[in-house]
C-alpha cells in the first residue's frame, strides 16, 4: 500500500462514516456536504473493496471488515491528531491545554496530588484530566496510550512502551487494629488461613505472581477495584490486605488498621510514567515527564 496516494482527510470521514452509519449525519459531522461525503465513501470503497456500509431495510450497518475497521480507526485517528498537535516548543507559564493521565486510585493519592500542586505552581494554565485504568490495559495497551498523554503504572505489568521511572514503593500487609490472631508479623499460615480483601483487577501481577510462587492463594472475601477502600475493609474484621506502603501511611488517620510486613520479601514496586511513542520529541510531553520525574524524586526522598 502507497500511503502517499491517500489523503489523510479519508481517516476523517471512514471515522465518521463508520460512527455514524449515515452519509448524511457524517458529512454533517465533519463540516462536508453530502455529495463530497458520498464521494470520500466511494472512495474509501475502492480502496478497501468493501461496501463498509451495507443497507438493510431503512438503516445502514457495518460489514464484517467495517467493524474491524471502528476500531483501528478510532486508534488511528487518535495518533494523527496528536502527532499533528506536536510541538517544537512549550512554555508551561503561558500554554493553556490539558493532559490526561490514565492512573489508578493508589498512583492519583500518592503521586497525583503532588504532582497537581506542582502544576498549578508553574504551569496555572495547564490542566490535569485522570481517567481510571481501565481492565483492557494489559491486552490493548497501544490503543489506550494512542489516546492518552500518559499512564501511570508500576514495571512488570506492561512492556514494549517508553517510560520513565517516578518513585519506589514496597507492598506491607494491613490488619485492623485489634486483630485476635496477628501480632506484629503475619506468618505464612495466616495468609492462608485468613480472609483476604483483594484488589479485583491484576496491575499488581508481580506481587500476585509472587503469592503463587510462594504456594499462597489468597481466600478472597471481598474484591474491589479501588486500593483506598482496601483498608477501610479490613478495619473490624479478621481480614488482611496486601497494599502500597504510601498508600497505607496516607490512609493511616482514616482506617482504624496497622500496618505488619510480610512473611517474605515482597518484590519491590516501581511505578513509572508510560507514553505513546508519537510523544516522545513532543514538547509538551517533554516538559510533562521533566515535571513528573521531579516529583517522583522528591516522592522518593521522603519515608516509604
Amino acid at each position: 500500500m502507497n500511503l502517499a496516494r491517500l489523503h489523510l482527510n479519508l481517516v476523517v470521514a471512514l471515522r465518521a462514516l463508520l460512527e455514524e452509519r449515515n452519509v448524511t449525519r457524517a458529512g454533517q459531522r465533519v463540516g462536508l456536504s453530502q455529495p463530497a461525503m458520498s464521494a470520500a465513501l466511494s472512495r474509501l470503497r475502492r480502496h478497501f473493496d468493501d461496501d463498509l456500509l451495507a443497507r438493510v431495510g431503512g438503516h445502514y450497518e457495518l460489514t464484517a471488515l467495517g467493524r474491524v475497521l471502528l476500531d483501528r480507526t478510532s486508534t488511528a485517528y487518535d495518533v494523527l491528531e496528536r502527532l499533528f498537535s506536536s510541538q517544537a516548543e512549550f512554555d508551561p507559564a503561558e500554554e493553556s491545554r490539558e493532559f490526561t493521565l490514565v492512573a489508578s486510585d493508589y498512583a492519583v493519592s500518592v503521586f497525583g496530588a503532588e504532582l497537581a500542586r506542582v502544576v498549578h505552581e508553574e504551569a496555572p494554565g495547564i490542566r490535569l484530566r485522570f481517567a481510571q485504568t481501565p481492565p483492557t490495559v494489559v491486552d490493548d495497551t497501544a490503543t489506550l496510550l494512542s489516546a492518552v498523554d500518559g499512564l501511570l503504572m508500576p514495571h512488570g505489568v506492561i512492556s514494549g512502551f517508553p517510560a520513565t521511572d517516578l518513585y519506589d514503593d514496597r507492598w506491607v500487609f494491613v490488619v485492623a487494629d485489634d486483630h485476635p490472631s496477628v501480632s506484629d508479623r503475619l506468618t505464612r499460615q495466616d495468609l492462608a488461613d485468613l480472609p483476604w480483601v483483594t484488589y479485583q483487577r491484576t496491575y499488581d501481577a508481580p506481587a500476585v505472581r509472587q503469592l503463587g510462587m510462594l504456594g499462597v492463594e489468597p481466600r478472597a472475601e471481598v474484591s474491589v477495584d479501588s486500593f483506598q477502600l482496601l483498608p477501610l475493609l479490613v478495619a473490624g474484621t479478621r481480614r488482611i490486605a496486601m497494599v502500597q506502603s504510601r498508600l497505607a501511611r496516607l490512609l493511616a488517620p482514616i482506617a482504624p488498621v496497622r500496618v505488619v510486613e510480610p512473611p517474605y520479601e515482597a518484590v519491590p514496586l516501581q511505578e513509572a510514567l508510560w507514553w505513546h511513542p508519537v510523544h516522545t520529541h513532543d514538547a509538551a510531553h517533554l516538559w510533562l515527564r521533566e515535571t513528573a520525574a521531579r516529583v517522583g524524586a522528591r516522592l522518593d526522598h521522603g519515608p516509604h
